[in-house]
């Protein structure tokens, strides 16, 4: 029997990936990749020749149980995402969740994940903090919004650039204007940004200015008073 093993890449810098991860990468008899010409870039940067399949939302389901027929002759299948660490808002659970029906070791090594740098930079509490991923584009969106307006955790969400000043729009609506946020783009690359403030003061911000990047959005918890002004950094 093979292994399948979660490979979490850089979310920007290319340094950003472990030793450990790198040997796993030469060592895998395949590589799944969200994106091959994305994950190419980093292999390429690094000398890693082993070969490479999409994997990816529009043909996991239908690659699902060749896969496993791969892994149950006994190879060893590495699973990497665009950036991060696979399965958190990307690809990943469903092949992950049949391996485990069918008693195929799993392993997922630790590494990059957007969502902790932009929890600690927001400079809210980290104790206790829930994370959403990426909010529906439409059924149930405004429903999850209303759920969040009374939690007494952090919230983390991602967000697309396109999307973002929308985004921040509803939430000022639904979470309440003078609610402390904090929205993170870019991270670990050259233009990293991190705007904090009040969602009023962010819609202001994001209304003035062409946003790129990934984003992840920090919510305070409800109550929550910080006594300090919204302030940016970049």
């Amino acid at each position: 029997m093979g292994k399948l093993i979660l490979v979490p890449t850089p979310i920007g810098n290319l340094e950003d990936i472990t030793l450990r991860a790198l040997r796993v990468l030469k060592e895998s008899d395949l590589i799944l990749c969200e994106d091959t010409r994305t994950t190419g870039i980093l292999l390429k940067h690094y000398q890693i020749g082993t070969k490479t399949r999409p994997f990816h939302k529009y043909n996991e389901h239908k690659t699902l149980m060749q896969l496993i027929s791969l892994l149950q002759s006994g190879q060893t299948i590495a699973l990497v995402s665009d950036a991060g660490t696979p399965s958190i808002s990307d690809p990943g659970f469903l092949l992950v969740r049949e391996c485990v029906k069918n008693n195929i070791e799993v392993e997922c090594l630790p590494g990059a994940v957007a969502l902790i740098p932009a929890l600690v930079n927001s400079g809210f509490p980290t104790d206790r903090f829930c994370f959403e991923g990426f909010l529906p584009h439409k059924k149930g969106r405004l429903t999850r919004m209303k759920e969040m307006a009374g939690e007494k955790r952090t919230i983390v969400l991602y967000e697309s650039s396109h999307r973002l000043l929308k985004s921040l729009q509803q939430l000022s609506e639904y979470l309440g204007a003078g609610r402390q946020a904090s929205v993170s783009r870019e991270l670990t690359k050259m233009y990293e940004e991190t705007a904090r403030g009040t969602f009023a003061e962010l819609c202001n911000y994001f209304s003035k200015k062409p946003v790129k990047g990934e984003i992840a959005i920090v919510i305070s918890p409800s109550g929550y008073s910080s006594g300090s002004e919204a302030e940016n950094s970049e």
